[in-house]
């Protein structure tokens, strides 16, 4: 059964790009794993961008 996490930083992630992220790492997951996508569970978890780094330093992102 695989267990596909993804993260984000919550800078305004639409339903639909969510359900295209989803759909997308299920069929990757099919295509070359031979997995089957009944099984195939993904979570998609939204991080806060101050809790986001990059290069040693704190990410700020597009949010205001």
């Amino acid at each position: 059964m695989p267990y596909i996490n993804i993260k984000v930083t919550d800078e305004q992630v639409t339903t639909e790009q969510k359900r295209r992220l989803i759909a997308g790492a299920t069929s990757l997951m099919v295509e070359v794993l031979n997995k089957n996508p009944e099984t195939t569970h993904v979570v998609i978890e939204e991080i806060p961008v101050e809790n986001w780094g990059v290069n040693g330093k704190q990410y700020l992102g597009t949010k205001k």
